[in-house]
C-alpha cells in the first residue's frame, strides 16, 4: 500500500476476536488518531472480550469494555488494504492484491495478567511499525 494513501483500512483477525485482534484494533485507532480505518474479527468469535485484555488496555487509557467479538466476513477482507492475521490459520480468505501479514503472538486466553501485558506491549510495537510503514505518524 502506498504511504500516501488516505485512510488505509486495516483488518485484524484472530480466532476468537477476544484478545490480540481487539488490542491491535484499539491501539491502531488510538495511535493513528483516526487516520486509519480499523476493523477486527474472529474466525470463531467468542461470546465476550477477554476480561484480562480489557484490564490491561484500561491501564493505557483504552476502554474495551463496550467491545464485542465480531465474525470474520468476506466483505471485511475485501474492504481491507492490509489484513493482519494472528493465529487464525487458513480461516482467513485470500484475495490477490491484498497485503497480508501474520503476527506470531501468544494467545492471551492462555496467559496470566503479566503475560497479557507482555502481549499487549508486543502488539503495540507491531502496530507502531505498521503505522510507520503506512506513513502514519504516531505520538
Amino acid at each position: 500500500m502506498p504511504a500516501s494513501a488516505e485512510n488505509p483500512e486495516v483488518l485484524f483477525v484472530c480466532v476468537h476476536n477476544a484478545g490480540r485482534s481487539q488490542m491491535a484494533a484499539a491501539l491502531t485507532a488510538s495511535l493513528s488518531g483516526g487516520r486509519v480505518a480499523v476493523r477486527s474479527a474472529g474466525s470463531a468469535p467468542a461470546s465476550a472480550v477477554n476480561p484480562r485484555v480489557v484490564e490491561v488496555m484500561a491501564e493505557l487509557g483504552l476502554d474495551l469494555s463496550g467491545e464485542f467479538p465480531r465474525p470474520l466476513t468476506d466483505g471485511a477482507v475485501r474492504a481491507a488494504d492490509v489484513v493482519i492475521t494472528m493465529g487464525c490459520g487458513d480461516a482467513c480468505p485470500f484475495y490477490p492484491g491484498k497485503r497480508y501479514l501474520d503476527w506470531q503472538l501468544d494467545d492471551p486466553a492462555k496467559l496470566d495478567i503479566d503475560g497479557v501485558r507482555r502481549v499487549r506491549d508486543e502488539v503495540a510495537a507491531l502496530v507502531r511499525g505498521l503505522l510507520a510503514e503506512l506513513g502514519v505518524e504516531t505520538p
